[in-house]
């Protein structure tokens, strides 16, 4: 695969000089650990379903990573070449990681709830060498899924299956064979490292467009993101991570993935959110840290307060994908006694902004943070005026974690000359310089933590038979921030119903996070002369309908 990361060349001089880009790999990182705590536990990752837990001291993480990388490399896998990986929070997925690194093969994680849509899609515009997917998970046959995409993939050379039994399975493919013994591993483990302005990931991130786009990341880019990050929060080697958020989500891959190696810290990985699990791993493994959604946090402090059962290790929670509620703000610290830390990014540069450990618990209800170092930020009007502090306008930031691209689409990378990125939100800085973001001028809705790809799914829903009209937008959930909700105007004579769309959509193998969970039938759609709707009307009518429910109820 070629990358055309064409922002990173223009700013490589400034960042290094700055100091912002620290010239590191991830197998810097590893051997560093490797040499200095060799039996130190580096990793532990449980499977909920069975109870079982594998754990890696950091001698044992390098040892299976040169395996899995010499396995690898037998498959056909060498130096750009796209590696997909569809697993849950298991230890072949940060091993695989690991591997890919070590020969300068590129990781492309995704989501363990896509479908063969999604799957299709990115597998095909990554151009996926290897695809390793589990046999099954929660119920679902992905492999049977995987297996049926193969013929329509022309790229994908090999499926590795994680739980299965034949020949090929990751344990007889990667990680049974002692590769890293062979006469031709050194060769191989030597001759294709990456440096720090190789592409390390690519990872997709839905936005206005109504597909998918492929974000670029290197190594330099991920870490000027990561140690600020740290630094802010003040973890070291001491520290233990619990990492339930998806791995396959930038929050899982470079806080729950790649900070705890950076740190030369241990990581503990929950493939499935069960929040009384958490707090047993919390306490089993002393977990200091850990960052996810507002329903995690939700989840985790309702359960502490409800069992009785405390988790005294646990410093820091950093909660980031929606606004944090102020009454869980306040819950939260009491049940937990964790200080609860408010974030805003994306998967373009990671964390943006967090709120610091010495701020009130105001600062974390009412802002999203202020800027990392080596990141700057601006609210500016539709003409690119920046407003002054108070005023909602278009948020633009500057960041030495910004990306490399869109793979394949430059044309969208929505960076000027100056390399001020459009974050496509809205948003208002304070005289303090901590930003609320207001709203989105993208047209993505954000399920708990989970970003709907709202044009894709509307443009679905313009081919079923019955309907004429369709708009999604987003309304209020208590747990998840937001949900979908389809507004419809029916053929005439046809009538459309909820599970009807909902089996419409789940035949066109579309993620079940994606399906509407709210139906509203109208007669028309409130419009502009030009004939677009007008949504923000739409969600003006949702929220005078759910008024009116309370009051009928109360």
């Amino acid at each position: 695969m070629e990358f055309d990361a064409v922002l990173l060349p223009p700013r490589r001089a400034r960042m290094i000089a700055e100091g912002l880009w620290h010239e590191r790999t991830i197998n810097d990182a590893l051997d560093a650990c490797i040499a200095a705590t060799p039996d130190k536990l580096a990793l532990s990752a449980m499977r909920i379903e069975d109870g079982s837990i594998q754990r890696f001291s950091y001698r044992e993480l390098g040892r299976m990573a040169d395996r899995i990388a010499v396995g690898l490399s037998r498959l056909g896998v060498g130096r750009d070449d796209v590696v997909a990986c569809q697993l849950p929070n298991w230890w072949q997925f940060t091993l695989t990681y690991l591997a890919c690194s070590r020969i300068g093969a590129v990781i492309n994680p995704l989501m363990h709830i896509f479908r063969e849509r999604e799957l299709s899609f990115m597998l095909k515009h990554g151009a996926a060498k290897v695809m390793i997917a589990p046999a099954r998970f929660r119920g679902f046959d992905f492999e049977a899924m995987v297996t049926g995409l193969q013929p329509e993939l022309p790229a994908l050379r090999q499926v590795v299956i994680v739980g299965g039994a034949g020949p090929n399975s990751f344990d007889a493919l990667l990680s049974g064979p002692a590769w890293e013994d062979a006469p031709d591993a050194a060769a191989i483990l030597s001759r294709s490292r990456p440096g720090p302005d190789d592409i390390t990931q690519l990872i997709y991130t839905s936005g206005t467009t109504g597909e998918p786009k492929g974000v670029m990341h290197s190594a330099n880019t991920a870490m000027a993101n990561i140690v600020p990050y740290a630094q802010r929060l003040g973890l070291g080697a001491d520290d233990v991570v619990l990492m339930a958020s998806p791995m396959a989500h930038q929050t899982g891959f470079m806080y729950g993935l790649m900070m705890p190696i950076m740190l030369g810290a241990s990581a503990v990985l929950q493939d499935v959110w069960d929040p009384r699990q958490a707090i047993a791993a919390i306490n089993a493994e002393r977990a200091s840290f850990t960052m996810a959604s507002t329903p995690f946090l939700s989840d985790l402090a309702k359960t502490v307060a409800e069992s009785g059962t405390e988790v005294p290790s646990l410093k820091v929670f950093l909660c980031a994908g929606a606004p944090i509620p102020g009454a869980l703000v306040e819950q939260a610290r009491r049940a937990l006694g964790a200080k609860i830390v408010s974030a805003w990014g994306m998967s373009e540069n990671g964390a943006v902004t967090l709120t610091r450990l010495d701020d009130d618990d105001e600062r974390s209800i009412q802002t999203d943070g202020c800027p990392l170092p080596g990141v700057e930020i601006q609210v500016v009007d539709v003409d690119g005026r920046r407003l002054p502090a108070g005023e909602v306008g278009r948020l633009l930031l500057r960041a030495c974690s910004n990306f490399g691209g869109y793979l394949k689409r430059p044309q969208l990378n929505g960076t000027d000359a100056d390399d001020w990125f459009d974050t496509g939100d809205l948003a208002r800085i304070d005289e303090r310089g901590y930003v609320r973001i207001a709203g989105r001028t993208k047209d993505v809705i954000i399920r708990g933590g989970e970003n709907i790809p709202v044009v894709e799914i509307e443009s679905l829903l313009y081919r079923h038979p019955d309907i004429a009209m369709a708009a999604i937008v987003a309304y209020p959930d208590e747990r998840l921030g937001e949900r979908a909700c389809a507004v419809v105007v029916p053929r005439p004579g046809c009538q459309v119903d909820l599970p009807s769309i909902s089996d419409f959509l789940k035949a066109q193998k579309v993620a079940l996070q994606y399906i509407p969970e709210r139906l509203v039938l109208r007669e028309t759609m409130p419009s502009t002369p030009s004939g677009k709707i007008q949504k923000f009307k739409l969600r003006e009518l949702l929220r005078a309908e759910e008024a009116n429910e309370a009051g009928t109820a109360g």
